[in-house]
């Protein structure tokens, strides 16, 4: 079994219009909820073995966030595949890893990280901006993953809804 941490992005900004799509910063928001999610995967002891990002500024900062909470001490792989990737670019990801990594957290982009949480867990689950899905794979090796590869999702987090918690 491997446990897979599918997250969006937090909240961007969008106030420089200037800035292409893959430089737009967090906003003050998203700094917050990618904080609020970070205490969901302390308190949940699901801190991964490996963090894969998109490369874009936005998934880095809150890579960042994530990093800086938790005090993660591991490994952070920012890939351009990643940015505004599809469910095979997950695939291609996850597929090379070492069997060394059993919890892998993927920070991507809608839609293509939604429609890969709908393919693995066979749901429909809208996600928003730093939503978090927990999922474990019916997997015993990364290089045999699929998009045919089926998971149960086994917890998902809104930011709204921790933001409700707190």
């Amino acid at each position: 079994m491997k446990t897979l941490l599918l997250m969006r992005h937090a909240k961007s900004s969008w106030k420089d219009d200037s800035l292409e799509d893959h430089e737009r910063p967090l906003k003050k928001r998203g700094k917050k909820d990618a904080k609020r999610i970070a205490k969901a995967i302390a308190k949940n002891n699901l801190t991964p073995d490996l963090i894969l990002s998109s490369s874009a500024i936005r998934a880095r900062e809150t890579v960042e966030i994530i990093v800086d909470n938790l005090e993660y001490k591991g490994r952070i792989v920012f890939s351009d595949e990643l940015y505004m990737g599809e469910p095979q670019d997950f695939i291609n990801a996850l597929r090379i890893l070492s069997n060394d990594y059993t919890t892998v957290m993927i920070v991507g982009h809608n839609p293509g990280l939604e429609a890969y949480l709908q393919i693995i867990d066979g749901e429909i689950e809208a996600v928003p901006t730093a939503g978090l899905g927990y999922l474990v794979l019916v997997l015993d090796d990364w290089k045999d993953i699929s998009l045919d590869t089926m998971g149960d999702l086994i917890g998902f987090w809104k930011p709204k809804e921790l933001k409700e918690k707190d």
